[in-house]
């Protein structure tokens, strides 16, 4: 006996859904931007990542200074400074003054969540080919499966990233939220949160267009 299965519409767009969510990219929320911001874009910047991890710090560090300098801004990662451990206040103040630095980024990763969603359930039709002895031939009968809804789980990457200015004792000029659904690596996700971050500090003139 040979049974033939076939996806409902219902099936296949929640099935489609699914994918979707499945392939969800990094998205910033509460961004925020200072307003009275109006000073040229910044051309020097001290780029700052706060991870206990060396390796980790470096390659956050390399990713947002490689971005900025699309943007013909000279930027350099604090380890070259600093190559134990992220600088302090102290420490971001001093080499800021000695190397005239005009903005500062900083990146630090915040506690993952966990998101839970609500998957309806679907139909699909499954289709039985039988044979039928009174009639002496096949007959095809059709019956609705239904599949039951379900709740998903998904881990959250968050990462906190701050534009301060160091002109006037220092002010921050804008602010970021970076969430990733599930990542499977820092690796995936650096390239985009790169571009997300470039895209926003542009439209708010904070740095020059991309060359």
């Amino acid at each position: 006996m040979k049974h033939y299965t076939f996806l409902a519409i219902g099936g296949l767009f929640f099935c489609s859904l699914a994918l979707i969510a499945g392939c969800a990219s990094s998205e910033l929320v509460d961004v925020w931007s200072d307003s009275a911001f109006h000073a040229p874009s910044l051309k020097r910047i001290l780029v700052i990542s706060i991870s206990r991890n060396a390796v980790q710090r470096r390659i956050w560090e390399d990713a947002f200074s490689l971005g900025l300098a699309k943007h013909d801004v000279a930027a350099s990662p604090s380890y070259r400074e600093f190559p134990d451990s992220a600088p302090d206040t102290n420490q971001v103040d001093r080499i800021v003054r000695s190397e005239n630095y005009d903005g500062v980024l900083v990146l630090r990763r915040l506690p993952s969540e966990t998101t839970t969603q609500y998957q309806q359930g679907y139909m699909t039709k499954e289709q039985d080919m039988r044979y039928d002895r009174r009639r002496d031939k096949f007959v095809t009968y059709y019956s609705d499966i239904e599949h039951g809804g379900y709740v998903d789980s998904q881990k959250v990457d968050i990462r906190a990233i701050d534009v301060w200015a160091t002109k006037n004792d220092g002010q921050m000029v804008w602010s970021g939220t970076s969430k990733t659904p599930e990542p499977n690596s820092a690796q995936e996700v650096r390239p985009e949160i790169v571009r997300l971050v470039m895209t926003e500090l542009t439209k708010q003139g904070i740095i020059s267009p991309e060359r």
